[in-house]
């Protein structure tokens, strides 16, 4: 039986892992049963999974699923949080009710993709602008070089047609 449990564990853990595109390992340690609960509500209300495993069935999980990587954050007691859809909203939400609520939560580290994220990097990819912001600012970007060949070339043809208007202004009095 507990064999069977522990690979029923495994599987759902590895199905987890290959689902997720982001995945954030925190310590769990003195935090009470009431915030966990409390923690555990508001990231599945995110759409975020946030299970406390033993290490042994995340490092067999972890290498079912093809992520080995994350065995290098995976340390001590851990509890991971699972983000399946975008990376960066996952980040926001989950910085934002340690900030809220004040936990005493510890980040160890994140997995996107392939790349193992430090505590550092996991903070800045919680204060990038919203997607929309960084699309709306690339677009402004990709626009200045041909505004400015525009401006540049039109320049002479203004020029010209001020001095014919000039011109013909003059010649009318």
């Amino acid at each position: 039986m507990l064999k069977e449990k522990k690979a029923q564990i495994v599987s759902n853990l590895s199905d987890d892992l290959s689902r997720s595109t982001i995945i954030i390992a925190t310590n769990y340690q003195g935090l009470l049963a009431k915030q966990m609960a409390e923690l555990r509500n508001a990231l599945t209300k995110a759409g975020i999974g946030y299970h406390v495993v033993k290490n042994t069935l995340v490092y067999r999980a972890a290498d079912q699923a093809g992520k080995p990587h994350l065995k290098d954050i995976v340390e001590g007691p851990v509890a991971l949080a699972f983000g399946y859809d975008d990376a960066v909203n996952m980040a926001k939400a989950f910085n934002q009710y340690i900030k809220s609520t004040g936990l005493s939560l510890q980040i160890k580290g994140g997995l996107l993709g392939d790349r193992i994220l430090i505590p550092e990097e996991l903070a800045s990819l919680a204060n990038l602008p919203p997607k929309e912001v960084l699309i709306s600012k690339l677009i402004g970007q990709l626009q200045a070089p041909v505004s400015t060949l525009h401006n540049i070339l039109s320049f002479p043809l203004r020029g010209l047609l001020t001095v014919l208007q000039n011109k013909a202004q003059i010649t009318s009095q």
